[in-house]
């Protein structure tokens, strides 16, 4: 039963990381192996949380998987839940959670802590995608954390303007 944590601390806020890992639909611009995200719905929970179903496809040389998700944004929580709805695997389940830090120099930082628990249906999947996916799991992070740098801009060098960000 694989199952993935990571804890970074990041320059920047809490709430510009939760929202960068809630745009989903630019996972495929910056994201390893996610060839391709749609989302099917979205509407709000009873408590207020906007909730989404998203079908994520991931390619690795000849493989190519697609799987649907509900995913909860908890913005005042700054707590984001993926929930396994159906695809390769026979469960699915990550949390994102984003905590500010104090920092002396009064730049903005948080620490990201990012959970995982999968395990595939078909176990010759699982073999030949389980080492794989634990070293993207690792490079994820970097991910964000380079895409939090290109969106907000890094702390002492100017922001990117929209403009010069592009589709991203």
């Amino acid at each position: 039963m694989p199952s993935f944590r990571t804890q970074r601390r990041v320059r920047h806020s809490a709430n510009d990381m939760f929202e960068l890992v809630a745009d989903v639909e630019k996972y495929p611009l910056f994201l390893p192996l996610c060839t391709g995200l749609r989302v099917r719905s979205r509407a709000q929970d009873a408590a207020g949380r906007e909730v989404l179903s998203a079908d994520m496809s991931v390619g690795y040389k000849a493989v190519r998987e697609t799987f649907t998700s509900r995913v909860t944004l908890d913005r005042p929580a700054r707590q984001i839940l993926v929930e396994y709805i159906d695809g390769p695997f026979s469960r699915l389940e990550n949390r994102w959670t984003f905590n500010d830090l104090e920092n002396p120099n009064g730049q903005p930082s948080c620490e990201v802590d990012f959970f995982i628990d999968y395990e595939f249906r078909n176990r010759m999947l699982g073999l030949l995608m389980g080492s794989m996916f634990e070293t993207a799991f690792r490079r994820f992070a970097e991910a964000f954390e380079r895409r939090a740098d290109l969106i907000y801009g890094r702390p002492g060098r100017p922001i990117a303007r929209p403009s010069a960000i592009g589709k991203g």
